[in-house]
Formats: C-alpha cells, structure tokens, sequence
C-alpha cells in the first residue's frame, strides 16, 4: 500500500481524506465513471425536510471573488421549506477534478511507469477560473482536469497549495465563470442547517444535508495528519464519502462556510470541514506568492500546554478564559528576546484572548514575519505585557498523505 493509502489510526480513531486521490487507483479504472463495483443503490422511506426556523444569524458575504467577479449569497433563504433552492444556485459554481500521476513501480524499475488515477471536488471562487479544493486532491498529480457542471473539460494547473492546512488553488484558463459567495464560519453555530455538494465516489454533484455537530475540532480530536499542520474543524453530519474533499459546505444563504476534507470511516455522520475562514486568511497570499508564509513566535508546538483547572485556581481564571502554559523557548529565538521563560502564561496575543490556548500557534503563524505584537503574560499570578518581533517559521519536512 502506498504512504497515499494509509489511513491514520489513533485510539481506535480510523480518519481518511475524502478524495479518490487520497488512495489513487490503477488508471484500468477510469475515476468518476459509474459507481465502484459491490456498491448498490438503496431506496429508502422519504425523510421530511424540516421547515427552516425565521430569525437565523446572518453571515456576511465574501464582498467579492479574488479576481473582482461578484459573488452573491442567495437571498431570502431564512424562509426556505427546501435545500433545492441552495443546491440550485451553488451547482454551477461546484466542478469535478479528476488526476492522473505516473508511478515508478518499485520493484519493476524496467517496466512502465504505472498512472495512478484520483477523484475530488472544487468550487469556483472567481469568474476567470480560480478554484478552491483541498492539497491531497491534487498533490503529486502531473495532470489535473477539472469538468464544469456542463460537462466541458479544462486542464488545470495549481496556482498555490498549503499542505499544513490542506488548502489548494488550481485556475483554468476560462472566463466568466460563476464564482459561489465565500460566507462566515466563525457565526456559525452548533446546529445550524448546511449542505454539502461533491461527488462521493464519482457520484457527481451529490447534495446531502445536516448540521454543524461541533466546532473548533483540533488534530487531538481527530489525529489526521502531521502534527506540524493546523486544524480548526468544524464537524458535520451532513452526508460526505471519498470524492468530496475540496468541495463546499454551505449554509442556508448558500454561501461557503467550509471545505469538506476528511471523516471518520469508523462511524456514521461524522465528518470534518477547514472553516472558511482560515481560508480567506491564507487566500491572497495562496494567490500571490503560491505558498503560505509562517511567523513564528520562538515557542515549539511541544512545549505549550493548555490550561488545566489547577492551572486556572492557581491564576483565579474561570473556565471560560483560557491561556498557553510554556514549557520552554527556543535559544536566541523571539520569545527568549522578550525575555519569557518556562512556566509563563500567555493569556492574549495582540489582544485575542487565548480560548483555546491552542489558538497561540495559529495566530501567531499568521500574524506576519517582522509584526511586533504584545503578549498579555502571567507570571507567578503577575500580569504584565512582552512586546515580541515575530520570527519566520521554519518549514517542516513531510511525507505525502
């Protein structure tokens, strides 16, 4: 089985991206052409669609595409009996992308290369052919064609990838295009209604509908990936399978609230979306430089724990206020300048409040290499502020998923 193949197993925890191309087949088997062999379609009783509540909490729209095409949220959802308003309207905006990568076989260096195909989602978020998917979809493809929902072919190329968030941009060279609304995630909450478009196991544009199960799920909740990557997922119900990684999660104004990425194969109904806005945040620096940038604090990921409730006694904190504890600074580095030490509290970054303390790593990964930002510190139970001038992040080395 190739590293692509593996699936990550911790505490009985069995996780795997939703992309084909995350265990990529013999090109023998054409990707997206009819349902895989032993699966068969069920008929089930009709399932009501709940009427949507009036007075839902309204997210604002992405003002407009990276490339200036408008895109607009659908109106008057508040009122909808139906999801086919929503899937109508983002349906032209959700394409299909298909990979092929050629592999040396190992053990048959004479023989030919083996080509290697792979299956996801993506959606347009610019009129001249900027489309977002996930990094697994397209890692290590020599050729990418993305299908729009009228079934025209464009080869693709990758304009940008972040492997640390498993966020990827691919453009065609095609001109207006119908970008989808780029929503809020942050005003979601637990049991709000979204929907999901992709095309699980080659079952093209496929809708499924749920609920926001949970938020702010970290890599100790779902134990995917790399511990240098970052994760902040928001959990979903809504129906998900192999394929529909990098399309989209919408609420019901049909504006993008996530990136459909990975679920957990061991169980029914739960699967993990990248909020749309950790996105936005890295979108135009995808778009301008092709890679993402990282500040660094001086703090290894190692050496920072969350707060415990003795913790919490000892700073008479509540439990709604949360802190990083530091186990210990990098020599020479950012924080050992500004002169913090083992034992610290970090309660604030740049004024954030620290809740999770986890969200110390992200914040400052994206704060901006050379920013001076100021700590809000606790010392032995005494508050004091550390301005500190952010270093660069060193890039970890990986492997492919």
């Amino acid at each position: 089985m190739s590293p692509s193949c593996r699936r990550a197993r911790g505490a009985g925890l069995v996780l795997a991206v939703l992309s084909l191309a995350a265990c990529r087949r013999d090109s023998s088997t054409v990707a997206g052409e009819g349902a895989p062999e032993g699966v068969r379609p069920t008929l089930s009783s009709a399932t009501p669609v709940p009427t949507v509540p009036s007075g839902l909490p309204r997210s604002a729209p992405f003002a407009a595409s990276p490339g200036g095409g408008e895109a607009a949220p659908l109106a008057g959802s508040a009122s909808l009996a139906s999801f086919a308003p929503i899937a109508k309207h983002a349906d032209p905006s959700v394409v299909t992308i298909t990979t092929k990568e050629e592999e040396q076989q190992q053990f048959f260096p004479g023989h030919p290369r083996r080509q290697l195909m792979g299956l996801g989602t993506g959606f347009i978020v610019d009129k001249d052919g900027i489309i977002l998917t996930n990094n697994h979809v397209i890692e290590g493809a020599n050729t990418i064609v993305v299908k729009l929902s009228n079934d025209k072919r464009y080869p693709a190329r990758v304009v940008g990838r972040d492997p640390a968030t498993e966020i990827a941009v691919v453009k065609i060279e095609e001109h207006d295009l119908v970008p989808i609304a780029l929503g809020d995630s942050d005003a979601l909450e637990v049991g709000d209604w979204v929907v999901a478009i992709g095309n699980p196991f080659g079952l093209s544009h496929t809708v499924s509908a749920g609920i926001i199960s949970a938020k702010g799920r970290t890599r100790e909740d779902v134990q995917l990936g790399d511990p240098a990557d970052y994760y902040n997922f928001l959990q979903t119900d809504a129906s998900i399978n192999h394929g529909n990684s990098g399309g989209p999660l919408l609420n019901l104004r049909g504006e993008v609230v996530g990136i459909n990425t990975a679920i957990r194969e061991d169980a029914q109904g739960i699967g993990f979306a990248i909020p749309i806005n950790m996105v936005k945040q890295l979108l135009p620096m995808l778009l301008r430089d092709g890679h993402v940038t990282r500040s660094a604090i001086g703090i290894r990921q190692v050496d920072v724990h969350e707060l415990t409730p003795e913790d919490r006694a000892v700073l008479k904190l509540t439990s709604e206020q949360g802190g990083a504890v530091i186990e210990g600074v990098e020599p020479g580095g950012p924080a050992d300048k500004a002169h913090l030490a083992p034992g610290d509290v970090i309660l604030a970054f740049d004024g954030t409040p620290l809740v999770p303390g986890s969200l110390l790593r992200w914040l400052a990964s994206t704060a901006g290499v050379g920013k001076v930002v100021t700590l809000r510190v606790s010392r032995y139970g005494k508050l004091f502020d550390a301005n500190v001038t952010l270093g660069q992040l060193a890039e970890p080395s990986r492997q492919r998923r």
